[in-house]
């Protein structure tokens, strides 16, 4: 009832009364999940000689070809002919389709480089040179870098939060750290957003969006505002050869 009190508010209620975007997506989430888990409740709890329900009317999703399959086949426990002329021959089969999902594996890569030395003479040591890294010396991988990098900026999980999520696995990584990754990760990354804005800048069509968005102020106690522009090509709609791109520049 508290969740459809809050959709009627944000249909019929006053402008500076209605949720944001954020707030109506989550408050939708929660509604289809209650009324899920009743659907459930009510299934579990009808007698078993019930008709089943109707199945509820749902986008599912497709699962793209792309993704691996695991095929599990179940065997009956027998195949022995009830009437006990033999063993009964296949005849077809019924294949089922669930999204299953893994948890994000963390792994330690190890750079083993051998040294090798000769028995003979004083000619020195020889090793291959250590392969470069972003972070020279440091503790993450590229691989690790880009995930932290999209869950911050594409997914919108912040730092703190990475950290707690790392913390359930065992790695104890202080936001501190994650933040000094993610500058250098940013540092490096500069020249090729330099490169995309000269780039899209000798499009013959671009197109120009500002947004504001509050900005915290932790000096003056309140927020202040930030401008975000982006800068983008889109010829697709009218025939165009030239690749879609967004530039994103940010400024308190």
């Amino acid at each position: 009832e508290h969740l459809i009190a809050e959709l009627n508010q944000v249909v019929h209620g006053k402008r500076s009364e209605k949720l944001n975007d954020d707030e109506r997506q989550l408050a939708f989430e929660d509604l289809e999940a209650a009324v899920a888990e009743a659907e459930t409740r009510q299934d579990a709890e009808a007698a078993p000689r019930t008709p089943p329900r109707r199945a509820a009317r749902r986008n599912r999703g497709h699962l793209p070809e792309s993704l691996p399959r695991v095929e599990r086949v179940i065997e009956p426990d027998s195949l022995l002919c009830p009437c006990g002329c033999g063993e009964m021959h296949r005849i077809g089969e019924d294949r089922t389709e669930r999204l299953d999902i893994v948890p994000a594996q963390l792994r330690v890569i190890v750079t083993v480089r051998p040294k090798y030395a000769c028995r003979r003479c004083a000619e020195g040591v020889s090793q291959a040179p250590a392969p470069a890294h972003l972070i020279e010396g440091g503790l993450p991988t590229e691989g690790a870098l880009a995930h932290i990098l999209v869950s911050k900026y594409a997914d919108h999980l912040p730092l703190y939060r990475q950290s707690q999520i790392l913390a359930r696995a065992g790695i104890e990584l202080h936001r501190s750290t994650l933040a000094d990754w993610v500058g250098t990760a940013a540092f490096h990354l500069g020249p090729v957003v330099d490169r995309l804005t000269e780039h899209l800048k000798t499009s013959s069509k671009l197109f120009m969006d500002e947004t504001t968005a509050p900005v915290l102020d932790p000096g003056r106690g309140r927020t202040k505002t930030g401008y975000l522009w982006a800068l983008a090509r889109d010829d697709r709609s009218w025939g165009g050869g030239d690749p879609p791109g967004v530039v994103f520049t940010y400024a308190p």
